[in-house]
């Protein structure tokens, strides 16, 4: 078509476009133009209140801004901590250290204080340097360090690492305080050339070569001269620094100084820790934890000068009419006896709670004969008989149920208390014959996980036994689970504990069901989502009002922690002069013990095999447990979980544990001692991942038989067990091969063990057949809970 109109379609046919549009007519025409009106200002103030709301959140993350940087900079806050970390054996940090101190107090000679306060660049710093070949000590200030400053030589090239600056002690300490959770970080490089374009090469080639290592906001500092720190301290006193989530969450103290006062008539001391408060306000309700000794209540805070003002002046006008020292309190806060969080451990489960009823006195005397009369005389009952069964039993069927089928050349007797005693061995009936608790000798975990004192071991039979864990480490990675039926205990005995499982998957299993005697200790939450989240926000409003009983950030104060064990108190004395000793506030509940799950993986430097219920010592956050854990895989899609024997490199397992609640998320360190005076090793790294004493976690024990003889789907299997009654009591359990068929036990052969069996396929000579039983496994409770309560 020629022309330039434009092409105009017809529009749709609707006689009304929407239900407002529908009633237009019946409107008056003053009427539709007010309604106009009222839209489009109901659309104009909406738009003017958006605006505004943009406006004041703007507004509200700018004051936010500034009133952090007040903080930092101003007198308030507590000194910023510097950590220096030699990432090789020839960095010289008491160089760098003193030339930082004397930058930030001008002085140049005389002892100086690890913390100073610098009017110049407006900051208070801690300087401290961390101890070459100590990582428990390298530990412990990686926690507490603001700044984390690794310090590097350029004229230093190591082998058998990745990088030629980092030398295996560096690397194994950067992979922990990875673990951790790292700060703000910097690197300093030392040894450069004076030369300037050497110089500027050498560093170029050394800034490429770890910046893989560090995180994408490390800087790279050269630190030769006074002037080269001169321009970091000045940037560093406007950096904002970054933390850990999981610092920033709980209130902490490093200690500046920890004194005891001992009672030798009760064998407790007062522990005195000493230092400014960081993170969030502190309660004198709250109970603290310090770092290796366990959880205390206070019995004071003390509010002291503080020994390092920032500014002089105006800190001298305000204490020059009391007339106080550096050590003198200016205030003090003591407990509400109301409102202190009590110190509970342990759960004390009343027998009794299981009683609906009261009984009657006629009952208990009742009661009371014939407990007399079973400790007279003793019935002897076939194996698999319940308490219950054994009240119906009368005595002249006694013997003659002893001559029976079920003579047993162990006589099976049913003692006082409904226990079965076999020999020595005492076994619990549940009123089931396949699930009577028989004395389990496959338990060899809890044999076997705690190994002799060093001093009655020589040291051939030490090495024995670690080559013999090393060869039952290496079994199990080749052959997971699979154990061997005994020749002289039927199987039927040695796997009373086990059941067969129809599925894995979607087979019930009870979690409250034959539960041990240590789950009456523990403590469990109906939601612990739910609880965490009203804990926080409880927290998180006393942090905002700054109720009484609290002190704020950044307060110089004294905590005495009271009921200290007098040997822990001295040991704490002993390493607070070389490791910073920290106390952290707890959260409510977070005294109580309960069944924790970490999400763990062996660490790469650690070599040796790491047993199921062995003694670790666990790094959580800035608390210290003892547990021996269970370690088992994790499954998506079902509620049951399979125990695993050991610890294996190149996965995550998840360690479950007793010990006092904390909340997530936290990371965890897992060490293992060695030998006596040996340090602990880093074994394994991983986080907290949840509290649930309802986890199940089965043990799995595979039979494996071999084919004598196959005729198509039939076969003959033998060494799987090796008398016929045990073919019998396990002919309910399913079999499966290694190759993917399916069966079932047909009925026993002959008098050693072989069985015929029925499949869904045919069975190859070369194939094995297998059988899975499971109990459910529990962690180990530990004689003690924190690392330094054995001292």
């Amino acid at each position: 078509m020629g022309g330039s109109r434009v092409q105009v379609n017809k529009p749709h046919k609707t006689r009304f476009s929407s239900k407002s549009s529908r009633n237009l007519h019946k409107t008056a025409a003053n009427d539709r133009i007010t309604n106009a009106k009222s839209e489009r200002n109901f659309a104009k103030g909406a738009r003017a209140a958006r605006v505004q709301r943009n406006k004041m959140i703007r507004k509200q993350k700018k004051d936010a801004v500034l009133k952090e940087r007040r903080e930092l900079t101003g007198s308030k806050s507590p000194p910023r901590v510097i950590v220096l970390f030699g990432l090789s054996a020839t960095v010289d940090l008491d160089s760098l250290s003193d030339d930082l101190t004397s930058l930030l107090s001008k002085q140049s000679s005389g002892v100086l204080s690890p913390t100073v306060a610098s009017p110049e660049y407006r900051t208070r710093t801690t300087v401290l340097k961390a101890p070459r070949g100590d990582l428990l000590s390298c530990m412990e200030m990686a926690k507490v360090a603001d700044l984390l400053a690794f310090v590097t030589s350029a004229s230093y090239a190591c082998e058998g690492t990745d990088s030629c600056y980092i030398d295996s002690f560096g690397d194994q300490c950067l992979s922990v305080f990875r673990s951790l959770g790292l700060p703000s970080t910097v690197v300093f490089i030392r040894d450069l050339p004076t030369e300037l374009k050497q110089r500027n090469e050498l560093k170029k080639m050394c800034t490429s070569t770890l910046s893989s290592e560090f995180p994408e906001d490390c800087k790279f500092y050269p630190a030769d001269t006074k002037d080269e720190l001169h321009k970091f301290l000045w940037l560093f006193k406007e950096q904002r620094l970054k933390a850990p989530h999981w610092r920033t969450q709980r209130p902490y103290i490093m200690a500046h100084k920890v004194d005891a006062v001992h009672d030798d008539h009760s064998g407790k001391s007062t522990l005195l820790l000493t230092g400014y408060l960081r993170a969030r306000s502190l309660s004198v309700n709250q109970l603290v934890h310090v770092s290796g000794a366990g959880d205390f209540q206070l019995s004071k805070i003390e509010i002291l000068k503080d020994p390092f003002p920032l500014n002089l002046k105006k800190n001298d006008d305000l204490m020059d009419s009391d007339e106080v020292h550096d050590s003198e309190a200016i205030g003090s806060l003591a407990p509400d006896p109301q409102n202190q969080e009590p110190l509970v451990v342990e759960n004390e489960p009343d027998p009794l709670a299981g009683e609906q009823t009261w009984p009657t006195e006629a009952e208990i005397a009742k009661a009371d004969e014939d407990q007399k009369l079973k400790k007279i005389k003793k019935k002897t009952l076939p194996r698999g008989t319940s308490e219950y069964q054994a009240a119906w039993i009368v005595d002249d069927s006694d013997k003659e149920s002893s001559d029976g089928e079920y003579d047993y050349d162990d006589g099976m007797v049913l003692d006082e208390g409904g226990d079965v005693q076999v020999g020595n061995e005492y076994l619990d009936i549940d009123g089931d014959g396949a699930s009577i608790k028989f004395g389990d000798s496959e338990d060899e975990l809890d044999n076997d996980s705690v190994m002799m004192e060093a001093d009655s071991l020589t040291r051939e039979k030490i090495q024995d036994e670690l080559k013999e864990l090393k060869e039952k480490h290496a079994a199990d990675e080749e052959y997971p689970d699979e154990v061997d039926a005994p020749l002289d205990v039927p199987a039927r005995k040695r796997f009373a504990k086990y059941r067969g499982l129809k599925s894995f998957r979607t087979s019930s299993w009870d979690p409250k069901e034959s539960l041990p005697q240590d789950y009456a200790r523990i403590f469990q939450f109906d939601n612990i989502k739910r609880t965490q989240k009203h804990i926080l926000a409880k927290a998180l409003e006393m942090e905002q009002e700054i109720r009484d009983g609290c002190i704020p950030v950044g307060s110089y104060a004294r905590l005495h922690i009271k009921e200290v064990p007098n040997a822990v108190a001295s040991k704490l004395s002993v390493l607070g002069k070389t490791i910073p000793i920290t106390a952290c506030g707890l959260f409510q509940h977070e005294s109580k013990i309960s069944v924790l799950h970490f999400s763990v993986k062996k660490h790469e430097t650690y070599d040796a095999p790491i047993k199921s219920k062995e003694e670790l010592i666990f790094h959580v956050g800035f608390r210290q447990f003892v547990g021996r854990p269970l370690f088992s895989s994790e499954f998506i899609n079902t509620d049951k979980n399979k125990m695993e024997r050991f610890l294996h490199a190149g996965r995550f397992s998840v360690a479950s544990i007793y010990a006092p609640i904390s909340f997530p998320p936290l990371p965890a360190i897992i060490l293992k001692r060695t030998g006596e005076d040996a340090p602990p090793a880093v074994a394994a790294v991983g986080s907290l991942k949840t509290i649930d004493p309802d986890r199940i976690i089965l043990k799995r024990s595979i039979l494996t038989g071999y084919p004598q003889r196959v005729s198509k789907r039939k076969a003959a299997v033998k060494y799987m067990f090796h008398n016929p009654e045990d073919v019998k009591w396990f002919k309910p359990v399913e079999l499966y091969t290694k190759c993917g068929l399916r069966g079932r036990i047909k009925e026993p052969v002959g008098t050693h063990g072989a069985m015929k069996c029925l499949l869904n396929g045919v069975l190859e000579q070369r194939d094995t057949v297998c059988m899975n039983l499971f109990k459910r496994s529990y962690p180990k409770w530990t004689s003690h809970h924190f690392p330094l309560s054995d001292v």
